[in-house]
This record gives C-alpha cells, sequence and structure tokens, in this order.
C-alpha cells in the first residue's frame, strides 16, 4: 500500500520531467556604456545568437527603458514580424527600427536624444522556442560635448602616429625623387655647360661679330693692296723727274765749259 501511494505520488512527475524538451539559451551582445551629445542621434546596437534557425516570424525583440532615479522600466521600442514604434511617452517620434533579423541584428535608433534618455536600455530577443537567455543591457550617458575615453584616446593617437609616418615616408620619397630628377637634368645639361665655358667655342653672336670684324679687315686689306701701285708709279714719276732735273744741270754745265 505504502509502495501504491508512493508510485501514484511520483509518476505526475516522472511524466512532467520526462515530457519538458530542453531548451538552449540565446545570446545577446550590447556594448555597456555609450555616450550621445544632447540634440544628436544615437544607434543602440544590439545582436543575438541562437541555436534555432532565425525566422521574422520566430523573433520577437523589445526594448525597455529604466531611468537612472526611477526603478519602472518603460517600454521603447517592439518588433515582432514587423516593427512597432512607441506611440507615446517620451520615445515618441524618438525611437526607430535599425536591425535586420536575418543578420540577427535587433538595433534601433534614438533621434535627437534628451537629457531626460539618461539611463539603462535593455535589450531581449526571444527566437521561439529559444526563449531562454540574459538580457542585454546599455547604459547611456547624454552630454552637451563627446569626452574620450582610454580606447578613444589610444586610437587617436595611433591615427596620429601613422599619419604622421605617411607623411614623414612621402617626405623622404618626395627628396629621393627630386634629387634624381635634379641629377638626370645636370647630366643633360653637362656637355652644354662645358661648350659654354669653353673660351675657344663662340656663342653666335661673337661668331656674327668675328664674322662682321674679319670681312671688313679683309676688305681694307684689299684696298690697301689696290693702293700700292699707283704709289710706286708716282715715286718713279719722281725719280725720272729728279734725273730729268740732273741731266739738264749737267747740261748747263757743259754749256759753260765750252763757253770758257
Amino acid at each position: 500500500m505504502l509502495l501504491d501511494h508512493m508510485f501514484r505520488i511520483l509518476w505526475p512527475l516522472l511524466l512532467l520531467v520526462t515530457g519538458v524538451r530542453h531548451v538552449s539559451g540565446i545570446d545577446i551582445y550590447t556594448p555597456n556604456e555609450m555616450e550621445a551629445v544632447n540634440g544628436t542621434n544615437v544607434k543602440l546596437k544590439c545582436t543575438f545568437s541562437s541555436s534555432h534557425p532565425v525566422t521574422p516570424q520566430s523573433v520577437i525583440v523589445s526594448w525597455n527603458f529604466r531611468p537612472i532615479n526611477s526603478g519602472a522600466d518603460e517600454s521603447v521600442f517592439y518588433y515582432q514580424e514587423v516593427p512597432y514604434p512607441p506611440q507615446h511617452g517620451r520615445f515618441k517620434g524618438h525611437a526607430v527600427w535599425s536591425g535586420d533579423i536575418m543578420r540577427k541584428d535587433a538595433s534601433i535608433t534614438l533621434h535627437e536624444v534628451p537629457p531626460t534618455f539618461n539611463g539603462t536600455f535593455i535589450c531581449q530577443v526571444r527566437n521561439r522556442p529559444d526563449v531562454h537567455g540574459s538580457n542585454g543591457e546599455i547604459m547611456l550617458k547624454v552630454v552637451n560635448k563627446v569626452s574620450f575615453s582610454e580606447i578613444s584616446m589610444l586610437a587617436l593617437i595611433v591615427g596620429i602616429s601613422c599619419g604622421v609616418i605617411l607623411i614623414l615616408l612621402g617626405i623622404v620619397v618626395a627628396v629621393k625623387f627630386c634629387r634624381k630628377r635634379r641629377m638626370d637634368s645636370d647630366i643633360e645639361l653637362h656637355p652644354r655647360e662645358q661648350e659654354w665655358k669653353d673660351p675657344t667655342v663662340c656663342t653666335p653672336a661673337e661668331a656674327a661679330h668675328l664674322t662682321l670684324v674679319r670681312e671688313k679687315k679683309e676688305a681694307e686689306s684689299s684696298d690697301d693692296e689696290e693702293s700700292e701701285p699707283s704709289s710706286g708709279d708716282d715715286d718713279e714719276e719722281e725719280d725720272g723727274e729728279e734725273e730729268d732735273d740732273d741731266d739738264d744741270d749737267d747740261d748747263d754745265d757743259d754749256d759753260d765749259g765750252g763757253d770758257d
């Protein structure tokens, strides 16, 4: 009797245990913290992974908001086959769908965020029958000016360093290229420079001047040669006249002697 009573009590439990199917968990990935400048847009990134096939009909996405000063959650966005933006509350007209279910992306974008959006945004994704898993939470800070985190500063430093290295490499390459061009031009102009510096080589203007001078000298020398014979004849005539005068003198002397 005691065994029968125990069997009757344990039998429903055995059926319940053996009839429950194992449900695997769903993993959700979100950044821990984000900053947004007051009045700008910010995308709340939320992705997930599931062991079951993902279809637009099987996935349900819900976004909730937990303010800093209040523990009550507010609905931000809901998706089931189609997106359902909020129709009332502080997020009306601010939250829009930015995800892609087939790419396992359940992100939303907040437009023109005000300071009242400071708080925690909770991303919850269910892919039936995969409905168990932890939610993703993003701590959003709405600020007047974006502050640089350590990662941002490191990325900025690395970017600046890479930029400086690229600039230096560009300068080195440019200098080498200029030097090479200068050397090539020097090699091409070197023979001409030697010709210009050679005293035996005249420029075209000097050659023309020398030609004119030479022609002038040749003309003068030809004139001199033509004038030389005429001067010789004159000398001969003068010599003849002198000889005639001498003969006349001799004749006179002879006449005088005869008279004596």
